[in-house]
């Protein structure tokens, strides 16, 4: 079989997607890394652990509307894990899809020192996916602004988020693909409670904040520890961040290190709360804005929301995450694949 191609419309504006590379063989090795031929050598537990994957994130699709006929998909691609394993995916599922989508990889080159900026586009132009890349010194900024030793992350993505954003209006992109899987939905959930004190998370599907485009997460089911294996199996070119990522004491990387102590104390623990997060009722807080707690009288009029202190039973899984519980993450023995 051959590889799907991907037909840009014409669109006006100065950038540019790269077009996809025509070098003898490229066809069937984009086949192979889109997922239409099991390359020689794959265990069957990087086959069955892709197949997760690709369920998981088949669902959340569906689940929250995330990509429709005709869209154009612009994949931020940072040259982590987590972005790797977001285009690879979708690239398979592109090819089974019911509905025709295209698919664009866009990296911000933040001109951080000693950053390989030709490692992406060598590997996306042997991939067959088009690309742009846009260049940016916004490490720069973010260096002389913020003060040494003080927390780069929000400058960094507010400056990050502005590029991208322009960048989609000028590829004509319907939908920005994001990585966030979810745990980092858990931490953001954390975050907001501890340090925020909001219930508030990354929600897997929004409007951004200038009103313009729609962000998608797709890998808003698959938790992280997937990822990590899924990218080693699949030996992607991972590209570390010196500038966010290294910084000691972050409030982000102190709530992942206690969902991780958690999930290995408390096994299921995170898949229970992640599922409180479709199960909300607005009844049971003290949101004022939510409830007339002034209107609320004794009716004599039994009620199935009313009070019990707390719920009895485990509650059911919601109709937005239907299914999400199936089959763990538990992988088929390989022998030739130890732990």
């Amino acid at each position: 079989m051959t590889a799907h191609t991907i037909e840009f419309r014409p669109r006006p504006g100065p950038v540019t997607a790269e077009p996809v590379a025509s070098a003898p063989g490229a066809e069937a090795g984009a086949a192979a890394r889109r997922g239409f031929s099991r390359p020689t050598g794959t265990s069957r537990r990087q086959v069955a652990l892709e197949k997760r994957i690709r369920r998981l994130t088949g669902m959340a699709i569906e689940h929250f509307a995330m990509i429709e006929d005709g869209d154009r998909v612009m994949v931020c691609l940072s040259g982590g894990k987590d972005s790797y394993t977001l285009l690879d995916i979708l690239l398979k599922l592109q090819a089974v899809a019911p509905v025709r989508f295209e698919l664009v990889a866009v990296n911000l080159d933040q001109k951080q020192p000693g950053f390989p900026e030709q490692v992406l586009p060598e590997y996306l132009r042997a991939l067959g996916v088009p690309f742009h890349i846009e260049t940016q010194d916004t490490y720069s900024i973010v260096k002389r602004v913020v003060p040494e030793g003080k927390t780069t992350c929000g400058l960094c993505s507010r400056l990050r988020r502005g590029i991208l954003y322009r960048v989609a209006d000028e590829l004509g992109a319907s939908k920005i693909a994001l990585g966030h899987h979810r745990d980092d939905i858990l931490e953001t959930f954390f975050l907001n409670l501890f340090h925020g004190g909001k219930l508030k998370t990354m929600p897997p599907k929004l409007v951004s904040d200038d009103g313009r485009h729609v962000v998608i997460r797709p890998l808003a089911y698959v938790p992280e520890r997937d990822i990590e294996r899924y990218a080693a199996l699949a030996g992607f070119p991972i590209i570390p961040c010196n500038l966010c990522g290294s910084q000691p004491n972050l409030k982000r990387a102190e709530t992942k290190a206690m969902l991780r102590q958690w999930e290995k104390d408390f096994p299921g623990r995170l898949e229970s709360t992640f599922r409180a997060l479709s199960q909300v009722v607005p009844t049971h807080l003290l949101d004022h804005a939510l409830n007339d707690f002034a209107a609320v009288r004794a009716d004599g009029v039994a009620r199935a929301d009313g009070d019990t202190a707390f719920d009895a039973m485990p509650l059911e899984p919601g109709k937005s995450l239907a299914g999400l519980d199936k089959g763990g993450s538990e992988e088929p023995p390989d022998e030739a694949d130890p732990d």
